[in-house]
């Protein structure tokens, strides 16, 4: 069986959220001050916060042995075939795998809500198991963001992989390096007007997981 676990190079963080110091606790201070936003074209934006989560080594292990990884299939033309990683995805009423996940949940909730004016309230999990596994270019439309503004912020764990950036309908692409704890906001109109995708690798790299909060009916 496959063990994600047992390929992970490990890095030496601190095992705390990076919200700031313990009397701003609950301020997030700390992502306020360090996310760097890049606005695109389109009323579509990135934020990124590098090194985000510090708490990134315990909870990958624990995702990667606990979360029931599903392994799905799709139509391509005449064939049905594997879609190129694992995936979970939880629901707002759902149990989730580890308090970590609520807790990053609810902070960038509280970051953004003057944003979007509603809570992150699901997480989606993939895990690309190495640089074979990868996400075509799409967006994320299903539901109420083919026809409204929203946020997907989106948690990585595990090996550096590219998230690449590109206008719907084509046009230069943009790419941004997502390495172990970092966070990637992709807020405004990027669903609808922007697509998105983790590209192949030729070269050898350990597993890499992402995790994605969003707003209730955003898929």
């Amino acid at each position: 069986m496959y063990d994600p676990r047992a390929t992970m190079a490990r890095m030496t963080l601190q095992d705390v959220l990076d919200f700031g110091a313990p009397e701003v606790a609950g301020s997030f201070g700390e992502l306020a001050a360090g996310v760097v936003r890049t606005p695109l074209r389109f009323g579509a934006w990135v934020d990124v916060a590098p090194r985000w989560l510090r708490a990134g080594d315990e909870l990958f292990e624990t995702l990667a042995g606990t979360v029931p990884w599903q392994a799905e299939r799709r139509q391509m033309y005449d064939n049905v075939v594997d879609v190129p990683r694992l995936t979970k995805f939880y629901g707002a009423d759902e149990t989730w795998p580890h308090p970590l996940l609520r807790e990053a949940c609810e902070a960038l909730s509280a970051h953004y809500l003057p944003t979007l004016d509603e809570p992150l309230v699901t997480a989606g999990l993939c895990l690309y198991r190495d640089g074979r596994d990868s996400v075509a270019w799409h967006g994320d439309r299903i539901g109420r963001s083919r026809y409204q503004d929203t946020i997907v912020a989106i948690l990585s764990l595990g090996a550096t992989r590219t998230l690449a950036l590109r206008p719907r309908g084509g046009g230069a692409s943009m790419r941004f390096v997502t390495g172990h704890g970092d966070l990637i906001v992709m807020g405004g109109s990027c669903q609808r007007t922007w697509e998105h995708a983790i590209p192949k690798v030729a070269e050898s790299v350990g597993p890499r997981m992402s995790i994605q909060f969003r707003p209730a009916g955003v898929r």
